[in-house]
């Protein structure tokens, strides 16, 4: 089989290593990948977001089948392209994938499908959103509509800190045409929890539940990032919660896409907050696998995921996932200095030599120059999950082998999996 992954950070190079786990002896190719990826499969030095090069070169390499990392090419129709060549596609075209492109679509989604989300309003001019804000209650949350690489969304403690994250979108236009229109909703309490499912646009396959930890800083604390670690499973996701995510969100939003004329193929990404009773309320969508969540959740898939994404590219219902039984993962994102906002670049990397059992690096934003050296290259640099048949064992792989690795201005959190650590320990949160 001849596979091409599309992307170039830690989900595609955990792609990379699923598939190439699965079918040692595919015909693997990565754009643009990153030096990761170039271990287990043949880079090709393409944007992800070059439609005509990417599909000259599912042309020139006889692709199989083209699985898309990242939501920005989703958006922009390569799935579409794709397709419309006669080439199986992993990834949904661009009509559906505007449920993460466009928050305010999203919202439009859940309304008419009836699923459980926070109150909200949509702006696109700043007095009416100022004054709207000026009587909201706080907490609030104020998102960029388009695609802002997981760092539109913005919790407010006051309505001033909220009139200010306005100005900065609708004013100022930190998030360029990302932040032109602006989504306005209700605070939500509860525990976050992704649930990711593969889907044909009528049937879902479940992927391991997961929970993402967003804030830069130990503690929840610090500026919104695009990810600083994950663990897989969560605790708080019972099977009970996962049926009626599965009946009251992903079925739902499944319906309703189809009955707007754009069927959703791929992996439909419910971003959840559970509330005290357990009942889930839906943050966001993404029409995608997510980042980090793929990197501590495809590492508990013992086989099958290469069968089911080659299900759902022609047409037919996903497959069922084999899963390591009883083993946990934690994945620890180590960053650059300066991330979110100026991210360093150019710090040599040093690699522990010998890896634990059940640890593996995956490359996010690294490059290797001319001279052989492995360098940072992005925001988030690289990802640790470890795999072990306990939390607590898990947690320390990760977090250990992530103080081992050596670049000037490392950033990462200590702190991967603290609730689910305090749940085991009995400890109130």
């Amino acid at each position: 089989m001849r596979l091409l992954v599309v992307g170039s950070g830690g989900r595609e190079h955990a792609l990379c290593w699923t598939l190439r786990r699965e079918d040692p002896g595919a015909d693997l190719y990565c754009a643009p990948g990153n030096p990761g990826t170039a271990e287990l499969a043949t880079n090709l030095s393409i944007p992800a977001d070059d439609l005509d090069r990417l599909a000259d070169a599912a042309d020139m390499h006889g692709i199989d089948l083209t699985v898309i990392g990242p939501e920005v090419p989703l958006a922009r129709g390569l799935a579409d392209r794709l397709r419309a060549e006669g080439r199986a596609v992993f990834g949904p075209g661009a009509a559906a994938a505007q449920i993460e492109a466009s928050k305010a679509f999203a919202k439009e989604v859940m309304a008419a499908a009836g699923i459980p989300t926070a109150s909200s309003r949509t702006f696109d001019e700043l007095g009416a959103a100022m004054a709207y804000v000026a009587d909201h209650p706080e907490p609030l949350v104020v998102k960029a509509s388009g695609l802002a690489a997981g760092k539109g969304a913005v919790v407010c403690e006051t309505r001033a800190e909220a009139a200010s994250t306005l100005q900065a979108m609708l004013g100022d236009g930190r998030f360029g045409d990302a932040g032109r229109t602006v989504v306005v909703e209700s605070f939500l309490r509860g525990e976050e929890v992704s649930v990711l499912a593969i889907t044909d646009g009528t049937e879902v396959e479940l992927l391991p539940a997961s929970q993402d930890h967003k804030r830069l800083l130990e503690g929840d604390a610090g500026p919104n990032t695009g990810g600083m670690g994950a663990y897989s499973p969560v605790s708080v996701a019972t099977p009970d919660l996962l049926e009626r995510t599965r009946a009251e969100v992903l079925l739902p939003a499944l319906g309703e896409l189809r009955r707007r004329g754009a069927p959703f193929t791929g992996v439909l990404y419910a971003g959840l907050m559970v509330d005290d009773e357990g009942a889930p309320w839906v943050v966001e969508f993404n029409c995608r696998l997510g980042d980090p969540e793929t990197q501590v959740v495809l590492p508990l898939v013992a086989g099958g995921l290469t069968r089911s994404l080659w299900a759902v590219a022609r047409g037919e219902a996903p497959t069922p996932l084999d899963l390591l039984p009883g083993a946990t993962s934690v994945t620890t994102v180590l960053a650059s200095r300066g991330y979110p906002d100026a991210p360093a670049k150019g710090a040599a990397i040093t690699l522990p030599r010998q890896l634990p059992e059940g640890v593996t690096i995956f490359h996010a934003g690294t490059d290797r120059g001319a001279d052989g050296v492995l360098r940072v290259h992005g925001g988030r640099v690289l990802n640790v999950t470890a795999v072990a048949s306990s939390f607590a064992e898990a947690q320390r792989l990760s977090r250990e082998t992530a103080e081992a690795i050596r670049y000037v201005g490392k950033i990462y959190r200590r702190d991967i999996g603290w609730r689910e650590a305090a749940r085991l320990a009995g400890v109130p949160r």
